[in-house]
């Protein structure tokens, strides 16, 4: 252990002294660097259509109480993200690593507007494995930044977070140094923020390394993840309402399809009442009308033809749900229509909840210690500052 972090910290500070000199561990954390290039520099001032956002999240057995909050706390970062930029998209993504010898060393879930997939994948994440102190860090972070589906455009916005308590194995020699993945971020507008969980002084010194090199922050957090779920008076109607809105999906498409969307509605029914008024916080506060769908990502029909991606007499009959098959196509499209009206009225009766319940959350915010370092509240804290 001694020699490892002997020679991880002479790397650190050969790699900091090479690109950063005169920097130091003791500074205050890093804040994103003015881009270099005139390029750089139109994309940063765009106004912002597009917010991608991947976690790079360490699951090994040290994480658990942290993972358990991000998943209580995913849609409220979400809906974070949304709140500070109305009309953006928003695409989310997970790089989950452990290490060698473990179940996997990476697992990667695509950036992606279906935030119920994420959300889905994210729950399937226990805390297991991990048993000498460092971890793949290194080809964790290579593929967040080579092999998510980042877009190339200047109005979008491009953001890591690491988030561990263990440094990187430096002893894996096919594995690509931070170093180098860093300067494909910088060249590609990646920005690459670190999140550590815990008190390490060798994590810490690697992490502001990364964050530093990453035009990025660096936080601290509790090791637990010190994640606060802020209830309100409002969280057990909003589930009820949000109850309601399920019945009002109609899946459609092959079997596979059709389970999917079925899985996504009963995430939400199982959610508890805080979580459950995050997810529909997000959802109605969709920049556009057609797109306030109850749940995200397609093959929910109501939602498909209101948003224009499906037309009712180019759907299979077969590719309908059983209580659907057989019917003129008069008949269901009178039935799809009773079930968009029903869903109208219902988000009416949700957006006022919501703005209830937004105005309760903020007031509870703002008393002071409230969560401030947590997990959520920092991430939240950081996409602001960095997509202004």
């Amino acid at each position: 252990m001694n020699r490892w972090i002997l020679v991880s910290g002479l790397m650190t500070a050969l790699v900091v002294s090479a690109v950063r000199p005169g920097w130091s561990s003791d500074q205050p954390r890093a804040s994103v660097a003015a881009p270099q290039t005139s390029e750089k520099t139109q994309a940063l001032i765009a106004p912002v259509g597009r917010v991608e956002v991947a976690f790079v999240l360490d699951t090994t057995g040290s994480m658990g109480d942290l993972i358990d909050g991000a998943k209580r706390r995913i849609w409220g970062i979400a809906d974070e993200i949304r709140k500070a930029n109305p009309n953006a998209e928003i695409r989310i993504g997970l790089v989950a690593y452990r290490d060698r010898g473990d179940l996997y060393v990476t697992d990667r879930t695509d950036l992606s507007t279906d935030i119920h997939a994420v959300y889905g994948k994210l729950l399937d994440y226990r805390a297991q494995g991990g048993g000498d102190r460092p971890e793949s860090v290194n080809e964790a972070l290579s593929v967040a930044v080579n092999r998510l589906s980042w877009t190339k455009t200047s109005d979008t916005r491009r953001i890591v977070f690491l988030v561990g308590d263990a440094p990187p194995h430096m002893d894996y020699p096919q594995d690509v140094p931070f170093a180098d993945t860093l300067k494909i971020a910088e060249r590609e507008g990646i920005v690459v923020d670190t999140v550590q969980a815990g008190n390490a002084a060798d994590t810490e010194t690697i992490w502001r390394t990364i964050a530093q090199l990453g035009r990025g922050d660096y936080v601290k957090i509790p090791q637990t993840g010190g994640v606060v779920t802020i209830r309100t008076p409002f969280d057990q109607e909003i589930l009820e309402l949000q109850l309601k809105l399920n019945r009002t999906v109609v899946p459609y498409g092959d079997q596979r399809r059709q389970a999917t969307v079925k899985a996504k509605t009963e995430m939400a029914a199982k959610a508890a009442p805080a979580a459950a008024s995050d997810m529909a916080s997000y959802v109605m506060r969709a920049p556009k009308p057609e797109a306030r769908g109850v749940v995200t990502g397609e093959g929910d029909l109501v939602a498909d033809v209101i948003a224009g991606r499906a037309k009712l007499d180019g759907v299979k009959d077969g590719d309908l749900p059983a209580e659907l098959q057989g019917l003129s196509k008069e008949k269901l499209a009178a039935a799809i229509s009773a079930k968009s009206a029903e869903r109208g009225a219902l988000q009416g009766e949700l957006a006022r909840l919501v703005a209830k319940r937004d105005a309760a959350v903020a007031a509870e915010k703002m008393k002071a210690g409230e969560g401030r370092d947590g997990f959520d509240r920092v991430v939240e804290e950081i996409v602001r500052k960095q997509i202004m």
